[in-house]
């Protein structure tokens, strides 16, 4: 990929998927806007605030910006999390977001890329491993387990914030597992993003014993053919370094990194 390439990605992402509203906004959810950032409550465990750019705000307006959502999680009892990318302005933001108590949590790598390839490709399932798209609320709670498995954490959110998001538009997200002997191995979920030309891959986890066998490499696959019936030309996901290998292969391209500054109050 030349610079050119990926700097058109880039904008692709900023223009297209930024700020991440979901659209339905499902039932009990709320969307708030303050100035350039818009705070999304109700369907994670916190709030998320996110953005396309912060519209040149530098020095003690933007200090008061975000003084502004640390009061409002004190006065909420809640959890935040601000999406900072790497290329966002100003320079300083995640100095200006440490001093006001934003504790950084693992990085991850944004990657783009076209859909069509990875949707022609030839799907490899492994041996007694069957994917499957569910909707049940008895299977997104089995995928909580298998990723409470995984990461040793509480996991429950994703069974209500995963049914919410059906319940308001099954047509914007499909979640697939994949299911080894009656087990979750795996799990993972494409959004459809309205107005735009993208599909975005979430989840992926996989049991440790299930690992380096092709699975989170078919589900990619899988919805990337999804994808493809839903018109869309572009996947973007933000990646751990386990799976940024894997996408890279399947022609994915870096074109920032993000990194979630969660205020606890």
């Amino acid at each position: 990929m030349t610079d050119l390439d990926v700097q058109t990605l880039r904008d692709a992402y900023d223009n297209q998927l930024r700020p991440e509203i979901p659209d339905p906004v499902p039932a009990g959810v709320t969307v708030e806007r303050d100035g350039p950032l818009v705070r999304i409550s109700g369907l994670d465990s916190g709030g998320f605030i996110t953005y396309r750019d912060l519209g040149g705000l530098t020095g003690d307006a933007l200090d008061e910006l975000i003084a502004r959502q640390v009061r409002l999680c004190g006065e909420r009892g809640e959890s935040a999390e601000w999406k900072l990318n790497e290329h966002d302005e100003p320079a300083d933001l995640a100095d200006r977001l440490r001093a006001a108590g934003f504790v950084p949590e693992d990085r991850e790598t944004v990657v783009v890329g076209p859909v069509a390839p990875l949707a022609a490709a030839l799907p490899v399932v492994p041996e007694g491993v069957r994917l499957r798209e569910v909707t049940a609320r008895e299977d997104l709670e089995r995928i909580a387990a298998m990723e409470e498995e995984v990461w040793q954490a509480d996991r429950s959110h994703l069974v209500w914030g995963l049914a919410t998001e059906i319940d308001a538009d099954s047509n914007s997200i499909t979640v697939v597992v994949a299911e080894a002997g009656g087990t979750v191995v795996s799990a993972g979920w494409v959004r459809f993003p309205a107005n735009t030309g993208f599909a975005t891959l979430w989840g992926g986890s996989t049991l440790p014993q299930w690992r380096r066998r092709g699975i989170y490499r078919a589900l990619v696959n899988y919805r990337a053919r999804l994808a493809e019936q839903r018109g869309r030309t572009l996947m973007q996901v933000d990646c751990s370094e386990d799976s940024r290998p894997i996408l890279e292969r399947l022609g994915l391209v870096p074109v920032t990194t993000t990194t979630p500054y969660v205020y606890t109050p």
